[in-house]
């Protein structure tokens, strides 16, 4: 085995998280009840998946920080931007995820995260109504505000390494323009002509970020880094950055739940998808702009795993329909139902109903830890650029469709690339091969 060149971990890893509502305040209480040996990190890969490492009489099973140098728990430090100013530990009893036993013993905390103010624009998101928010002249003038907000805190905080998270509501569809999108002296351009329309606030986040020596994850299915000028800036700043869309209920369900239709050889008519939640994403996605950008993320998993073109049989017409409906009392308790209608021997009919009552944050905070600490980790390992291996943390993986990829949606596809990143970055051998 030859111990490959990853920087070790030392020294306090901040974590900047976009939003401060259920998801970040959830994932935050978890890690600090976590290391104080009060909660257990549930759901986390990084705290409890094991890779076998070697094969024959050198085989063995381990954790991933005994494969690669990770981050602790105990290393974190946690920032924040909202457009409400109340504290993390206001916003997590507003939250109404976690009961108030599993708050108060890290109140104290919580209430010194406080949100800096946000980089907003209402036409973006039109249900939220914040005022913590920046005066910024233009798109390059928030991009500047924010570096400096990322300079301070990892300065303020004494932190060695950031990494920022979009935790934040969906923003509305941007579609990708070539004159502007794909090349980043045009990018940037359009960002001191204060182009409104087609830079998002979440692009002058990930380019801040970038430009500070700090990963970006993209926990929202916006187009933010999903574009070639910012593939370009990652390679420029050799920065790692992944995305898009916290994979948590009714994707994963659909990414794992495919693959047993194709492997069995079994055909499909349709998949019929519906949720009801009631949290603040629920509120953003009524809109129907904000709606149509998860719409795109959500349909895409179907259609890589269960292609006509492999089985034109069995997969070809089917029809695939995603709904996602606002019901305030359900509040983060999301409910989702898949109408799965299927077919076999001789084009018989079946049909597969699941109904999956989760809790959206509950499934979300792991994902946001396991995505922060792995790209600390990639970025200490001198990867950059988007992190394929990441793809099974997320709903809508990123992929260069400027030149025919298609992204893996195959959920155990997905785990194959993570063990085989974290083998190579231990210094093994990547020896598990997706067919």
């Amino acid at each position: 085995m030859e111990k490959a060149n990853v920087k070790p971990a030392e020294g306090k890893l901040g974590i900047m998280v976009v939003g401060n509502g259920a998801v970040a305040t959830t994932f935050m209480t978890g890690v600090l009840m976590a290391r104080k040996g009060l909660a257990k990190p549930v759901g986390s890969m990084t705290q409890y998946d094991k890779i076998r490492v070697g094969k024959g009489s050198d085989k063995q099973y381990l954790k991933y920080n005994e494969i690669v140098p990770m981050a602790s728990l105990s290393d974190i430090v946690f920032g924040t931007w909202d457009v409400y100013p109340q504290n993390a530990y206001q916003s997590a009893v507003y939250a109404q995820v976690l009961k108030k036993e599993d708050i108060e013993p890290v109140r104290e905390e919580l209430e010194q995260i406080v949100p800096m103010k946000a980089a907003f624009d209402k036409n973006y998101a039109k249900r939220l109504d914040g005022d913590n928010v920046k005066q910024c002249k233009t798109r390059w003038d928030m991009v500047e505000q924010l570096r400096e907000d990322i300079r301070n805190f990892k300065q303020e905080k004494g932190c060695a390494r950031i990494v920022v998270l979009w935790a934040a509501s969906t923003e509305i569809f941007v579609p990708v323009d070539e004159q502007v999108h794909y090349r980043l002296e045009d990018l940037e351009a359009a960002m001191k002509a204060d182009d409104r329309q087609r830079v998002a606030p979440s692009m002058c986040y990930a380019y801040a970020a970038l430009k500070e020596g700090c990963p970006f994850i993209m926990g929202a299915p916006n187009t933010t880094i999903d574009i070639p000028a910012m593939w370009q800036l990652a390679e420029q700043t050799k920065m790692p950055i992944a995305g898009k869309d916290f994979k948590t209920g009714q994707t994963l369900v659909k990414s794992g739940f495919a693959p047993i239709i194709s492997t069995r050889c079994l055909g499909l008519n349709g998949w019929f998808s519906t949720n009801i939640l009631g949290n603040r994403d629920g509120l953003v996605l009524d809109e129907p702009q904000n709606f149509r950008t998860k719409e795109v993320s959500k349909l895409s998993t179907l259609e890589t795993i269960l292609k006509a073109e492999n089985q034109p049989d069995l997969y070809t017409d089917y029809y695939h329909k995603v709904r996602i409906n606002y019901y305030p009392p359900r509040n983060d308790n999301k409910e989702s139902w898949d109408n799965i209608d299927i077919f076999g021997w001789m084009g018989y009919p079946m049909q597969v109903k699941i109904n999956f009552l989760c809790r959206d944050s509950i499934l979300a905070a792991p994902v946001c830890l396991d995505l922060c600490l792995l790209s600390d980790l990639a970025a200490r390992a001198g990867r950059f650029g988007t992190q394929r291996f990441l793809s099974f943390f997320l709903k809508s993986p990123m992929h260069d469709y400027t030149q025919g990829e298609e992204a893996t949606n195959h959920l155990y596809q997905q785990y194959t690339m993570l063990k085989n990143a974290i083998r190579e970055m231990g210094g093994y051998e990547a020896d598990e091969e997706m067919d």
